[in-house]
């Protein structure tokens, strides 16, 4: 493990020299995936300069072991073994970092909700899903643009799409994937008893134009009067745009911009999004029989989570965590439950490849 690790600090190095050199400063596109990489090899360097200094005071207390008076040889052996424990726990973290990364974690990511068994009651959990959501992205400090909305009839959402854009936004969300089912008292319901809904979240690793090459002849455009709140335009000009990719099938609408050219390229960003996704389901299902991962198989029907509000409980059904801070919880603080299914993820493939 120690010569990877000189290997990763020696390109480190190298990258951290390269983000210097004036010629790829002026040059976006290099300077932009430099220095992604630099933030990621930084993460390991990081890690294996603290393994490095505890290697060395085990060292130094070997040596006091064997020739230091008997003061410094009891200070030594005592030290010793905190030393020992936080030598191995550190082995743990920098495992962690060394397993291969799913190449489209570090992609933005395109967030679909949509109400699902419920009714309107569905909806309005939909919309309490999207401001968990965005609460989320905003700490942490992600780009989160609404592309999509269609409103519930009492509130919420029928179904919603936004655009989220920053550091492995797709690693970080992909977990979220699948049916949410809420347990609560609704605002409708006058007898005070408690009724189950469910919402669906899918989330896709956005595409860049790069990764889906698409014909302008094998789209098909329509125009539509917006629906929704918007201004004075609404409704007096054919601004929404519908777009069908016909070798697939797939059709994609958006009436969120303020014209029909906005719209227009908001719809071809969701759609490549969405071919782009299923050419990457395809590829992962050609390898599910050799590795199913418990908590990202990409099976939307499977239900992910319950939120228990008499109770006050989230479960994660995947990983049997149960967590009692449901407020806090919806207004964003999910970072706690997206870390232990990373966790069990990493397990997994540690136990895998035999790491």
């Amino acid at each position: 493990m120690i010569d990877k690790l000189d290997a990763i600090k020696g390109r480190f190095e190298q990258v951290s020299l390269a983000l210097t050199n004036p010629e790829i400063v002026s040059d976006n596109k290099k300077f932009s995936k430099l220095s992604k990489e630099y933030r990621q090899l930084e993460k390991v360097v990081t890690a294996y300069d603290a393994y490095r200094k505890l290697l060395d005071a085990l060292a130094f207390n070997k040596e006091v072991l064997e020739s230091g008076d008997d003061e410094m040889r009891e200070l030594a052996k005592e030290e010793t073994e905190s030393l020992h424990q936080q030598k191995e726990e550190q082995e743990a973290a920098i495992r962690n970092l060394l397993i291969p990364k799913d190449p489209q974690d570090e992609r933005n990511a395109i967030l679909e909700i949509r109400g699902g068994t419920g009714g309107d009651e569905a909806s309005l959990f939909a919309g309490d899903l999207l401001r968990m959501y965005l609460r989320f992205c905003e700490n942490k400090g992600w780009s989160a643009n609404l592309m999509s909305e269609t409103p519930g009839a009492v509130g919420g959402y029928k179904e919603a799409v936004v655009e989220v854009s920053g550091d492995d936004v797709y690693g970080t969300l992909k977990f979220e994937s699948g049916v949410h089912r809420v347990q609560r008292v609704p605002a409708t319901e006058a007898s005070g008893r408690v009724h189950t809904s469910a919402a669906t979240v899918a989330v896709l690793p956005e595409a860049d134009e790069v990764d889906v090459e698409i014909r302008d002849a094998d789209i098909k455009m329509d125009t539509f009067r917006s629906s929704g709140a918007g201004g004075q335009h609404v409704n007096k000009t054919e601004s929404a745009v519908r777009l069908t990719h016909i070798p697939t099938g797939t059709v994609v609408e958006c009436q969120e911009g303020r014209s029909q050219h906005s719209n227009r390229d908001i719809a071809m960003k969701m759609l490549r999004t969405r071919i782009y996704e299923a050419a990457v389901r395809k590829h992962e299902e050609a390898i599910a029989s050799q590795r199913k991962s418990l908590v990202s198989t990409g099976d939307r029907s499977a239900k992910i989570r319950t939120y228990n509000y008499p109770q006050g409980r989230i479960t994660d059904h995947r990983i049997g965590m149960t967590l009692y801070n449901l407020d806090a919880f919806m207004n964003g603080e999910i970072q706690e439950m997206i870390e232990a299914l990373q966790f069990a993820e990493n397990a997994e493939k540690l136990k895998q490849g035999g790491m």
